[in-house]
């Protein structure tokens, strides 16, 4: 049995668990950590030469918990070496060695980023959700977020990042990237995930955020005419696309078709409701309110392990009842 050091035996003994501790001993038994590990693997320094790389299941647990409470690389180095809970969740003894630094988390995401391989572990995590029956495929939500970028122009470039833009929502300017994803409509698990700057239309990403299996695609009114589209007009999908505001008010109050067609509209919206939660647990569970790098690229590579962590946050129940099933 491996001896643990006398901070870890203090912690072990302490009698209330926190938050903090609770979240990333659960997140440990819902991660596919073979199907992830195997995806990156193959593209991960072997040491062959120069100084033996960190272990990649160690690195990629540091990448897990930096996007978890939203820290920078420095705040991911700083964060373990201070939380015990951390320390066991990534397998660090600060009596035996050291806390991966700043650098070699920005070289692992660098990688991940290079090879497109965040795109893949939201695939593996999907593949491990399906195999589990999580995940279906005959229907999809699909919807956009405004992920907000610096507007400020004081910095050594005098200019804001080239690659993001400004759009009006309401009566309000936002200057930043959209987030679009396709989501299960029967779980709310998301399948599909794009980024854009955010002046892009909602409506023409529809295509790329379908994976090509959905009997019925639900929009809001922002997607209107999406049937028509050149793209999508061949495609043998239903579209319950919600009906504009104006259109419902225009109905006189009088009119026998209008409270059936408003108790259409909620019963619509009613299943739209499950996109807003993968955004909710990216938003205001993991922190992510705003871009933290420059570039839609690197922006979007993050969004893909957030939206995998969210899936498997939505999915947690679940998981855990099969975990504690395989364990018996």
């Amino acid at each position: 049995m491996k001896e643990i050091s006398s901070s870890q035996a203090q912690f072990v003994g302490k009698k209330r668990v926190t938050r903090r501790e609770q979240f990333p001993a659960e997140m440990e038994k819902v991660v596919p950590w073979q199907e992830v590990l195997s995806v990156i693997e193959p593209y991960y320094p072997k040491g062959e030469r120069g100084r033996p790389p960190v272990g990649l299941e160690r690195i990629l647990r540091m990448v897990l918990a930096q996007q978890w409470y939203h820290l920078s690389d420095e705040g991911v180095e700083d964060a373990v070496t201070d939380s015990q809970s951390l320390r066991d969740f990534v397998g660090i003894d600060l009596s035996r060695e050291s806390v991966p630094d700043a650098t070699t988390v920005l070289g692992f995401r660098h990688l991940l980023e290079e090879h497109d391989l965040t795109k893949v572990v939201l695939d593996a995590v999907n593949g491990k959700l399906r195999a589990a029956g999580l995940l279906m495929s005959e229907g999809t939500i699909a919807d956009a977020t405004i992920i907000p970028a610096p507007p400020s122009v004081k910095n050594e470039a005098k200019a804001r990042d080239p690659e993001m833009h400004q759009t009006k929502k309401g009566n309000q300017w936002h200057f930043g990237m959209k987030a679009h994803i396709g989501v299960d409509a029967e779980s709310g698990l998301v399948h599909t995930v794009v980024g854009t700057a955010a002046n892009v239309a909602d409506v023409t990403q529809t295509a790329e955020v379908l994976h090509g299996e959905e009997k019925s695609v639900y929009l809001d009114a922002g997607y209107t005419g999406v049937e028509k589209r050149e793209d999508l007009k061949d495609r043998d999908i239903d579209w319950p696309v919600a009906a504009k505001r104006s259109k419902l008010k225009a109905i006189p109050e009088e009119s026998k078709l209008g409270p059936l067609l408003r108790r259409l509209e909620s019963v619509k919206a009613s299943i739209r409701s499950k996109v807003e939660h993968p955004f909710h647990i990216v938003k205001n569970l993991f922190g992510h309110r705003k871009v933290r790098y420059k570039g839609l690229k690197k922006n979007t590579a993050q969004l893909h392990i957030l939206f995998a962590l969210a899936n498997l946050v939505i999915a947690k129940r679940q998981l855990l009842a099969l975990h504690s099933q395989g364990a018996s």
